[in-house]
């Protein structure tokens, strides 16, 4: 692999707006991320967004990264090419090769500072390792859902997500920006750790896995009949199990956490198992039809090959010049 940079985007989603607060500051005073020793590449994902003040344009830039996608030249909506700019300035083989991409975002949901993966890669599994070590920060492990594909970090040899909140839509508060700070340093210095040899994994690593995403009750015309019952909203990483209250009528009435309601999720729920959900009543999501994602916890013993296989990326990392 060619000797790579770290590459910091934030401004996917144009309105969530204290990630990009945050590269305006890093890019003034530079130092503020150098104090790892890596060289860091700044990138807002979405401009065009972010200055009209929306999530997007035409399409979700953080569901544009499919290789089909990517390679269709009939598709050329204004996300789609911004993803392709992306990968063309500082993708691997880009003008300004990255090797470990670290996407900020920002939630409306309680999601407090939290880090997403998207699939196993082992060296996506060891930054995460370590930053979780450091920070105790809840992991979100996203895979199996063809509902929900082309992410960002997938384009990038590394690449860890973290999303923190909950904050409004177009708001910057200075706990979001102090949180995403918090992970961001820790994520370069596990990476210099890793270059350097010094890294230790923790022993084992917990995880949420996805198991399915649920939608509100609606009625025949597709308006929500109900919304999340109050003892549900704000709490995110909380266990949730059958006969739990979800949902709310307006009129008071309560739906009851069922296991058909999880489908195959909720009949394994039977044996005694809760779920653990995250992105609860997630404002931007109501479009995809989610109002609430179900995980288990799992821990996950450490690999060696793990730290290995961020060691060897790490070493193609550059320092700042």
């Amino acid at each position: 692999m060619a000797a790579g940079n770290v590459l910091v985007v934030g401004g996917t989603h144009g309105n969530e707006r204290n990630a990009p607060w945050l590269l305006e500051h890093w890019g003034r005073h530079p130092a503020h991320l150098n104090r790892a020793g890596l060289a860091v590449e700044l990138a807002v994902g979405n401009p065009a967004a972010l200055a009209a003040g929306v999530r997007y344009l035409d399409h979700d830039l953080n569901r544009c990264f499919g290789l089909g996608a990517l390679a269709d030249s009939r598709r050329s909506s204004r996300e789609l090419l911004r993803a392709r700019q992306l990968l063309a300035d500082f993708g691997p083989q880009g003008t300004t090769p990255c090797a470990v991409v670290v996407d900020l975002h920002s939630t409306t949901a309680a999601m407090g500072n939290s880090l997403v993966l998207y699939g196993r890669r082992p060296a996506d599994l060891a930054l995460a390792a370590g930053i979780q070590a450091q920070l105790g920060l809840p992991i979100y492990l996203h895979e199996g859902d063809p509902a929900q594909s082309g992410f960002l970090v997938e384009r990038w040899p590394c690449g860890v997500v973290i999303e923190v909140g909950p904050v409004p839509q177009g708001v910057i508060t200075a706990t979001i920006c102090h949180q995403t700070a918090l992970a961001v340093e820790a994520a370069l210095a596990t990476l210099a750790a890793a270059r350097d040899g010094s890294l230790r994994l923790p022993v084992a690593l917990t995880v949420h896995l996805h198991q399915c995403s649920l939608d509100l009750p609606r009625h025949s015309d597709g308006r929500p009949a109900c919304c999340l019952h109050p003892h549900r909203q704000h709490r995110d990483w909380q266990p949730l199990r059958l006969g739990d209250p979800l949902f709310q009528g307006a009129d008071g009435s309560t739906v009851w956490f069922e296991a058909e309601a999880a489908g195959k999720f909720g009949a394994a729920m039977a044996a005694g198992d809760c779920a653990w959900p995250v992105f609860i009543n997630e404002a931007a999501y109501g479009e995809k039809g989610i109002a609430l994602s179900l995980t288990t916890r799992e821990r996950w013993p450490s690999s060696q090959q793990w730290g290995e296989a961020l060691r060897q990326l790490a070493l193609e990392l550059t320092a700042p010049c």
